[in-house]
């Protein structure tokens, strides 16, 4: 993995490849490359480190072609070197791919190719499938060969290929991380994700498993992989493409911290109506006597989105009375979860394609529950396996670190409970119409508590040198505890622990020194008062405290020493709100930091935006 692009057509075939590349940077990457064919003649260029050292190679030996490809490559199987990067060739040298995922029984492959007198170049995995295809070309083209090539395969991939000896032509295979055709005037597109061809066209076609796309100049053939013809829908992607760069900002993830009062604005419009207090999600598709029948929720995700998973079981099981568990994609199909027609199972994916949610989604469906993913990505994997979807309208989220996607869903899951309660009639009109009041504020206090960034600022400044934190808070906002340390950890490199803050004293305690800051969730309210007595046992023990709170000056000045400690004030909002709205100083506080430590914020190592296989 990471990034694929593929383009036929009549522009310069160059500059649409490294475009599309540059666009895909924020999935993580090692090495990148591109292969052309002009004439009959197949040109290969190729280099490990960034994107630039991949132009200094072209600048150094200029290449063009009719038609190409090119790929980013994060490393799996082999060093993250020139010879490993991608596109791989066959023996002939004429048969060239590109290749994200894994190919599992690729030793027995190589071996079994090897006795035939295939010569490997590489220790990648990728490199088989060349040479499997270059064995299966026969007089009937590049297609067949790979649809016989791939009944050896064992793995999850995303392919794309072309052959010297069928011209003109580009093959594409999906079988779990996602293959994407883009539909232009005269032109064709091939890619790992929307981003890599928005600028070009915004109408798509989302290759299914098990499925191919054969490009050429005169349009595209859609097949499963036994070559039967497949029906597909044209998705028209909405984002605008100035959406996609970085707007001014220093880096993308600053650009979407600050673009969170626009999302969940988006992830409203057309959804509420505050005069009769109802909500509308079109798009569910799921009938209100199915809903009411439900007796159990599971919400199933990874990452960020299992943090936005937890705050969404408070907000669920209050709204709606029905009792909510949150599993890890990741682990959901590893045991024998208890599943009937009356569960509602719910993924939550930012991309639509995030291999071990896909697996619990299928788990779950299998086993007979109702299905539903929240999803950002239309005509995604999820969204199409789903029986139905509730969007968010966050656009492109560039960042590796999710921000924008992040409280776009929990707006997303607020507007699903609440269609939960009225399809139940577990909340009175009126009480619904408050919600959808509190929820059409959110935008202005998320601008609100944009305004501390300056303030945030100078906290980083004081703190970035610390090489342990501790985040802390209780009830609705513990997973913000959680969300605030993963995304210190991910892009600013400093071992950040989120805990509840009950179990401080349960071991986390035993860590707290003078080295440790402890960032704490301080809502004013109910657990007001049980927080200030943790952060009194902190300060005991040396921790200094970076308070995030919307309580009043006269209740905090008894906990702070300004001297040690910080305060980063909030707008006052409804409790089942104050997670949105507390998470945007955190995103800020991590950001800051990563960037005083000279961190690449918007590509953290060893990290990929969605992860397309297990």
């Amino acid at each position: 993995m990471c990034g694929i692009i593929g383009y036929i057509g009549d522009q310069p075939v160059v500059p649409v490849l490294i475009e599309g590349l540059r666009r895909l940077e924020y999935r993580g990457y090692d090495s990148a490359g591109i292969a052309l064919v002009r004439n009959g003649q197949l040109e290969i260029r190729r280099s490990a480190g960034k994107l630039a050292r991949l132009e200094e190679a072209i600048a150094a030996q200029p290449v063009d072609g009719d038609y190409g490809l090119g790929h980013t490559r994060w490393a799996t199987h082999g060093r993250p070197t020139e010879e490993n990067a991608h596109p791989h060739r066959d023996c002939s040298g004429r048969i060239v791919v590109v290749h994200n995922g894994i190919i599992e029984n690729y030793l027995d492959l190589k071996h079994e190719l090897e006795t035939q007198g295939h010569r490997f170049q590489t220790e990648t995995d990728t490199e088989v499938l060349a040479h499997l295809v270059e064995r299966e070309m026969r007089d009937d083209g590049l297609a067949c060969a790979v649809r016989r090539a791939l009944e050896a395969v064992r793995g999850l991939f995303g392919l794309v290929l072309l052959s010297v000896d069928d011209p003109q032509k580009l093959v594409a295979a999906r079988n779990g991380p996602p293959i994407l055709v883009g539909l232009g005037d005269q032109e064709f597109f091939v890619a790992s994700d929307v981003p890599a061809i928005l600028s070009h066209t915004r109408d798509v076609v989302f290759l299914g498993d098990q499925e191919m796309a054969v490009l050429t100049r005169t349009g595209v053939e859609f097949t499963d992989f036994a070559g039967a013809p497949v029906r597909t829908t044209t998705q028209r992607i909405t984002w605008d493409p100035v959406m996609a760069e970085k707007g001014g900002y220093k880096h993308f993830m600053l650009k979407e911290i600050f673009e969170q009062p626009w999302a969940t604005q988006e992830t409203m419009v057309g959804r509420v109506s505050l005069e009769s207090g109802q909500v509308f999600l079109g798009e569910l598709e799921i009938a209100p006597d199915r809903l009411r029948a439900i007796d159990r929720i599971i919400l199933l995700a990874c990452g960020t989105s299992w943090h936005a998973a937890l705050i969404a079981k408070f907000v669920i099981e209050q709204l709606t009375g029905v009792p909510v568990e949150v599993d890890y994609g990741s682990e959901y199909r590893y045991r024998d979860p208890i599943v009937t027609a009356a569960t509602l199972a719910i993924v939550i994916t930012q991309s639509g394609e995030t291999a071990d949610t896909l697996a619990a989604l299928r788990e779950a469906r299998r086993k007979g529950a109702v299905t539903v993913a929240v999803c950002n990505v239309v005509g995604s994997m999820a969204t199409r396996e789903a029986a139905g979807t509730v969007y968010t309208h966050a656009g492109p989220e560039i960042g590796v670190a999710s921000t924008k996607a992040f409280t776009s869903q929990l707006v997303a899951l607020h507007l699903l409970a609440l269609y939960l309660a009225q399809a139940r009639q577990t909340l009175a009109p009126d009480v619904v119409r408050a919600h959808l009041g509190d929820l059409n504020h959110l935008p202005r206090l998320l601008e609100q508590a944009l305004k501390s960034d300056e303030a945030i600022q100078a906290v980083a400044r004081r703190f970035y040198a610390h090489r342990n934190f501790l985040y802390l808070g209780r009830g609705i906002n513990y997973p913000i505890a959680l969300e605030g340390a993963l995304k210190l950890k991910e892009i600013s490199y400093i071992h950040a622990e989120g805990y509840p803050a009950g179990e401080m004293k349960h071991g986390p305690i035993a860590l707290i020194d003078e080295e440790m800051p402890v960032v704490a969730l301080l809502p004013s309210g109910p657990v007001f008062a049980k927080m200030a007595s943790n952060l009194q046992q902190a300060k005991t023990r040396g921790g200094a405290i970076i308070a995030v709170t919307n309580a009043s000056p006269d209740q905090i000045a008894p906990l702070i020493d300004p001297s040690r400690d910080a305060v980063i004030t909030i707008p006052d909002s409804s409790p089942l709100l104050t997670p949105i709205v507390m998470v945007v100083p955190l995103q800020l506080l991590a950001y800051h930091i990563a960037v005083r430590r000279g961190c690449d914020v918007d590509q953290p190592r060893n990290l990929a935006k969605s992860v397309t296989v297990e």
